[in-house]
């Protein structure tokens, strides 16, 4: 293996508070850092040269075509800087001799207490009372929510994120069912049912997506599952994107099956999120669409921004690339 006595690291989709959390960790590592505001694809991949690893987020596209090219220039890493990995041809990195580790778990916390946010302010509409009260509006029509207590709460994907979320819910008194493909007997323990995916869209009073992005579960909501749901339910994404089809969305909000919508990921995200755009006229019409809906509240994949997680995130991925740099066991290694 070259000498990576000073790993070079090309830093893709970088904003500023990126920058501030890498530099400030780098200091013990003392690797070279560069940083890159663009996404990381096909026609952006030779910035890479010269660099032994690549940094990327949720909305770098890492493809097979991106992976030859990264492998001809030398690249010998991949570092994720969040837990889901759907945008990483695995199989195409394997071939290229390139490894790839992520980051598993940062702060479930931080994603998990967004989604409750989420709930609480759809269901109880403190978005609109607070613009309501400095206008000196200070009437309740339309304002009304419901108890969260004694609500079913379907949780779909009981990992880290999902279960952290459970707890949170539990002190609601709320009543928990669940889908995985492998139960968790803690939860279990805690009072939580499991049932068969069909049986969790037909009871729950609120659906909350913590599953990850693959070919099984790529559009979960879709027009089929919300015809089994309750008439006014409420779904909430903080997960990713595309685990809703959001045309079918759209079609559930217009005809008043669906009640409320709260999502932090978004199908096409990639060329909206994480940028001011209010300059800017919007061409995506499915976003368009979902922002003129009432009962609809977005969130531009802020769910897990909190300073833990920022600290965690960056600390994993900087131990991650040293274990890569002094040949030891990559633990958090996507296989």
């Amino acid at each position: 293996m070259a000498n990576y006595n000073h790993m070079r690291i090309a830093v893709f989709s970088t904003k500023s508070y990126d920058q501030e959390y890498f530099e400030k960790y780098n200091e013990e590592h003392e690797f070279h850092l560069s940083f890159f505001e663009t996404a990381l694809n096909t026609s952006t991949a030779n910035l890479a040269t010269g660099f032994d690893v690549v940094c990327i987020f949720v909305n770098d596209l890492v493809d097979k075509a991106t992976l030859k090219i990264l492998s001809t220039i030398g690249v010998k890493l991949i570092a994720l800087r969040c837990a889901g990995y759907n945008n990483v041809d695995i199989k195409s990195a394997k071939l290229n001799n390139i490894k790839v580790v992520r980051v598993p778990a940062y702060s479930p916390e931080a994603v998990a207490e967004h989604a409750m946010a989420l709930i609480l302010t759809l269901n109880r509409k403190t978005h609109k009372a607070y613009n309501r009260v400095r206008e000196g509006n200070f009437s309740l029509k339309n304002l009304i929510g419901f108890n969260l207590h004694g609500k079913t709460i379907g949780v779909i994907g009981t990992g880290q994120i999902g279960a952290t979320f459970i707890k949170v819910t539990k002190g609601f008194g709320c009543k928990i069912i669940a889908f995985d493909i492998s139960e968790n007997e803690k939860l279990v323990s805690l009072g939580v049912e499991y049932l068969d995916l069909d049986e969790v869209f037909k009871h729950s009073d609120i659906l909350s997506l913590h599953c990850p992005l693959n070919q099984h579960t790529q559009h979960i909501i879709n027009e089929n599952s919300i015809a089994l749901m309750k008439d006014g339910v409420m779904i909430i994404n903080t997960s990713r994107g595309a685990l809703i089809n959001t045309a079918d969305a759209i079609e559930g909000l217009i005809n008043k099956k669906i009640g409320y919508l709260g999502i932090d990921v978004y199908e096409q995200e990639e060329n909206l999120f994480f940028e001011d755009l209010s300059e800017h006229i919007i061409q995506d019409e499915l976003i368009l669409r979902l922002m003129s809906f009432p009962n609809v509240l977005i969130t531009s994949h802020q769910a897990y921004f909190t300073k833990e997680a920022m600290d965690e995130i960056t600390l994993t991925t900087l131990e991650n690339i040293k274990s890569f740099k002094n040949n030891l066991e990559l633990k958090n290694e996507v296989k």
